[in-house]
């Protein structure tokens, strides 16, 4: 298993259009991905997961994944969450 803590730093959280490239992006990798925000865990490859985490600019989350990929799926998604994508 691969972990990081993360900072976010996309002005927009994750919410709408930044929400919908993350979860893309995760479903790109084979890895299993989970995303952490305080005390909740959520598939990283999950819409719905994902928005209801509420993960606005200057959290701390952490970003892990389990499986052939795992590092290199851990460090795309976190470039996403360093800009926003539109």
């Amino acid at each position: 298993m691969y972990s990081k803590e993360i900072v976010v730093r996309c002005e927009s959280g994750l919410h709408n259009k930044q929400v919908t490239y993350f979860v893309q992006k995760a479903n790109e990798f084979k890895s299993s991905i989970w995303l952490e925000s305080e005390d909740r865990k959520m598939n990283a490859k999950s819409l719905l997961g994902i928005m209801s985490l509420g993960v606005v600019t200057g959290a701390a989350i952490t970003l892990s994944a389990e499986g052939p990929d795992a590092e290199e799926a851990v460090n795309a998604l976190e470039a996403l969450l360093q800009r926003d994508v539109y």
